[in-house]
């Protein structure tokens, strides 16, 4: 993958010890993802299907599988 520029949410604290998941676009007008803890692991997809993804874990879609 071509360098590219990742950012992570301002919520996301500073220094060691912090894992975030992080996001930057991409060549083409793709989104990738990746675990702060794992960068070397990335996800990519559109922002459409990002978008679908992010209006359902608001909208409660995947509260199920949290841990009580």
């Amino acid at each position: 993958m071509p360098e590219i520029t990742w950012r992570k949410s301002s919520y996301s604290t500073q220094g060691d010890g912090s894992s975030c998941v992080e996001i930057a676009s991409i060549p083409g007008g793709g989104v990738a993802l990746r675990e702060s803890d794992d960068p070397d692991t990335v996800l990519a997809t559109t922002p459409a299907r990002l978008r679908a993804l992010l209006d359902a874990v608001k909208a409660g879609a995947f509260d199920h599988l949290a841990a009580p």
